[in-house]
């Protein structure tokens, strides 16, 4: 049995559930998950068994219990992985833009759950649930780049508990359409479903949704599209997309938040990006089973970096073949490694 996790609240969110409340703390463990176990028992405050709609007060404890791993239904499917780096605890895969993350509708087979159980051979974290083992946060469809794995339970219950923390380090890539202003800064802005499309995500009125906070920089000024760094503080759904779309700057080949903006651009540039150009390059948290801090890097894909090529010809900022390999904020081509900050 896994060891139960302990959740002191520090922080006052009036209006909130409990099961809200977890899903927050947990954002890779569904709010219905934890409906089911709360109403299994498996969730304890200040040593009552609660309901899902209690709201949790300042002070309070909260125990979560995860019940034991059950037998994977998913089949293992030997689709091949680009691992960055591989221990007995977790492992860091460089993601394919291509590659759904877990089984969902539309998405029974050929995902990156198949893979790591053909991979793994049953050496995976089964807090996730039979759909979700290992899974501790994810990349959307469209988006590559580094996601982390946990092997164990204990490596699982730890990664969680910084993410939930906010303390790993969360870095993306990106190409927008515009000349991005201010050239820095934060966006602030709480994320919810959309009232009438339920697939996608919206900024929330105030005092609605789930706060959001993305950091951005623009690495380079590129004519009518920006080379944009940003960092992730929190972890929503689509956070990135909704966040530079609602600044005005949609990512180039994102068709979801950004169809017009998209369509002109085609249309004035006479070509268009295959997918929506997002790369998490690097991820950085405290490793669980010796807590120094680890450091992993994912080179920038094919597609995305012809894309950066494209656009610095036509603003006039190179023209040799492969200047995005050199680029601001693009890391190297040698051998994916990971990487340890004292």
């Amino acid at each position: 049995m896994p060891e139960p996790i302990d959740i002191e609240v520090t922080e006052s969110r009036p209006g909130v559930r409990l099961d809200r409340y977890l899903a927050d703390r947990f954002p890779e463990t569904s709010r219905g998950r934890f409906q089911q176990l709360i109403s299994e028992g498996a969730v304890r405050v200040n040593g009552r068994t609660p309901k899902a709609t209690e709201q949790p007060r300042v002070g309070d404890r909260i125990e979560v219990r995860w019940p034991e791993a059950v037998a994977c239904e998913v089949l293992p499917e030997d689709i091949p992985l680009s691992i960055l780096h591989e221990d007995d605890d977790l492992l860091v895969v460089d993601k394919p833009a291509e590659l759904v993350v877990h089984p969902a509708a539309g998405h029974a087979t050929g995902t990156l759950v198949h893979a790591l159980l053909h991979h793994c051979r049953g050496r995976l974290s089964g807090i996730g649930g039979v759909e979700r083992p290992g899974i501790v946060h994810r990349l959307d469809l469209g988006t590559s780049g580094c996601l982390v794995v946990a092997k164990t339970d204990a490596a699982h219950t730890h990664l969680s508990a910084q993410f939930a923390a906010r303390t790993v380090e969360k870095t993306y890539l990106a190409l927008v359409i515009g000349a991005i202003r201010p050239t820095h800064g934060d966006i602030r802005a709480p994320i919810d479903r959309h009232p009438v499309q339920r697939k996608r995500m919206a900024i929330a009125p105030p005092g609605d949704g789930r706060e959001a906070w993305t950091e951005y920089h623009c690495l380079e000024a590129l004519g009518e599209a920006s080379w944009v760094e940003c960092r992730l503080h929190t972890g929503r759904t689509h956070q990135i997309r909704v966040h530079l779309a609602h600044l005005g700057f949609p990512l180039l080949g994102d068709e979801v938040y950004g169809e017009r903006a998209n369509a002109r651009f085609a249309q004035d540039h006479r070509w268009k990006a295959p997918r929506q150009m997002l790369h998490a390059q690097r991820l950085a948290f405290l490793h669980p089973r010796t807590g120094q801090r680890v450091t992993f890097e994912a080179p920038l894909p094919r597609d995305m970096a012809g894309c950066l090529d494209r656009l610095r010809v036509e603003a006039g900022n190179g023209n040799r073949p492969g200047a995005a390999a050199a680029g601001p904020g693009v890391p190297p081509r040698p051998t994916p490694r990971s990487r340890r900050r004292p």
